[in-house]
C-alpha cells in the first residue's frame, strides 16, 4: 500500500521539552512542599508522583487541577489564583527551554516533497499552550497542511480515535495510507493503531528516558533521520502491535 501522509506528534517527537519539564516540575514541587510545611521530602515526592501518574493515566492535562489534588490529599487549602499563576510560570519554563530536535526541520523538508504532513498534539482544554508552542517554531509549522489540537473544541485527546480520524478527514487520506510518528506508547502508538494508522515509535537516543518494556512489531526508530527512508522503516512491519 502506498503511503501518502506522515502524521506527527509534537512534544518529545519533533521538539525536546525534557529539560523544561524537569526544571518546571522541580520548582513547583519545592513550592508546594514549602506551602504544606512538610518535613519528609521523599514521602511528599512519592505522593506527588502518584497523583501526577493518575492524572496522566486519565488524560487530564491541567497542572492546576493536579496540584489541587495534592493539597487536598494533605487536607490543606490553596489559593486558586496562586495555582493559576504557577501554572502560567510552569508552561513558560517549559516553553523557553524547548528546542527542536536537531534533525527535525531537515527531515520535514525532505518528507514534504513526497508526502502530506500533519500534526496531532494533545492539549489542555483551558489553555492555549500547545498552539503557542507550535507557533513558537514557524520553521516546523510551515510544513504541516493540517494541525489537530486534540482536547479542544469537543475533540477528545489521543489515544481516542476521533483525533486521528479528524486529521485523516482534513488530509483526505485513508488510514491505511498514513503513518503516525510519536514517542508515547499508549497515547501515540496504541492510539494510532486503534485508528487504523500504521504507528512508528520514536525513542530519541539523544534524550534519556525509560520506555515501556513491551514486545511489539511496531517499527522503532531512534532519530527522525530514519524517516527519510520510510520504505526501509516499514519494510519489516508485521500487522498488529
Amino acid at each position: 500500500m502506498t503511503i501518502e501522509a506522515v502524521i506527527f506528534d509534537f512534544c518529545q517527537t519533533l521538539v525536546d521539552s525534557a529539560d523544561g519539564f524537569r526544571a518546571a516540575e522541580k520548582l513547583v514541587q519545592e513550592k508546594i512542599f514549602a506551602d504544606l510545611a512538610l518535613t519528609d521530602w521523599d514521602e511528599f515526592l512519592a505522593n506527588y508522583r502518584r497523583i501526577r501518574q493518575r492524572f496522566q493515566e486519565d488524560l487530564r492535562f491541567s497542572r492546576k487541577d493536579m496540584w489541587q489534588e495534592v493539597y487536598w490529599y494533605y487536607c490543606r487549602d490553596f489559593e486558586a489564583k496562586v495555582l493559576e499563576r504557577r501554572e502560567s510560570e510552569y508552561w513558560l519554563q517549559v516553553s523557553t527551554t524547548t528546542v527542536p530536535f536537531p534533525e527535525a526541520e531537515r527531515v520535514l523538508q525532505g518528507l514534504a516533497g513526497e508526502y502530506k504532513l500533519a500534526l496531532i498534539t494533545n492539549t489542555d482544554t483551558r489553555t492555549d499552550f500547545a498552539r503557542e508552542q507550535i507557533d513558537q517554531f514557524p520553521q516546523l509549522k510551515e510544513y504541516f497542511s493540517v494541525i489537530v489540537l486534540a482536547g479542544k473544541g469537543g475533540l477528545p485527546p489521543k489515544p481516542a480515535p476521533a483525533a486521528f480520524a479528524a486529521c485523516l478527514d482534513e488530509l483526505g487520506v485513508a488510514a491505511e495510507r498514513a503513518v503516525y510518528v510519536g514517542d508515547d506508547w499508549r497515547i501515540d502508538v496504541c492510539g494510532a493503531a486503534e485508528a487504523g494508522i500504521q504507528p512508528i515509535w520514536i525513542q530519541h537516543q539523544s534524550t534519556p528516558r525509560t520506555y515501556p518494556d513491551v514486545q511489539t512489531s511496531v517499527p522503532i526508530i531512534t532519530s527522525l533521520e530514519a524517516l527519510l527512508d520510510l520504505a526501509g522503516v516499514l519494510s519489516s512491519v508485521d500487522c498488529g502491535l
